[in-house]
């Protein structure tokens, strides 16, 4: 099924504000990097290194305004989807922690944020995959 003018539009807009807070995050993430890991310690060190987090509040907020452009179908998919992901999210880090205490290597925090995009964009896939066979 084709998509509509509308969807388009909502496709866009959401392609457009997500690029622009990946950038700003990118720019803030090197400057961070370069600027902040030297600076002595204190309060402004950690405004510097924490900087990278506008470009994190900017992608939360283009998902907000996706979400809120989106039919009620689609939005429902997607919060059931999140829902899942972060089920999925917080199983996967609950179980390493309980490895670390064995002895396995100890991860990053930054790891949890992968984990939770790629379990959405695999609760994404497998759903979809799943609901085309469905209407079959």
């Amino acid at each position: 099924m084709a998509a509509s003018k509308h969807e388009k539009r909502v496709h866009t807009a959401y392609l457009r504000e997500m690029a622009g807070a990946f950038l700003v995050y990118a720019v803030l993430l090197m400057a961070s990097i370069r600027f902040g890991r030297p600076m002595a310690d204190g309060l402004p060190r950690i405004l510097v290194l924490l900087s990278p987090m506008i470009g994190f509040c900017l992608a939360l907020w283009a998902i907000a305004r996706h979400l809120g452009r989106v039919d009620e179908y689609l939005r429902s998919f997607l919060l059931e989807s999140f829902a899942l992901a972060a089920g999925l999210t917080a199983g996967l880090t609950f179980s390493y922690g309980f490895l670390e205490t064995a002895g396995y290597p100890r991860m990053s925090m930054f790891a949890v944020w992968v984990v939770l995009c790629g379990a959405t964009m695999l609760v994404c896939l497998v759903r979809s995959v799943h609901e085309k066979l469905q209407t079959r």
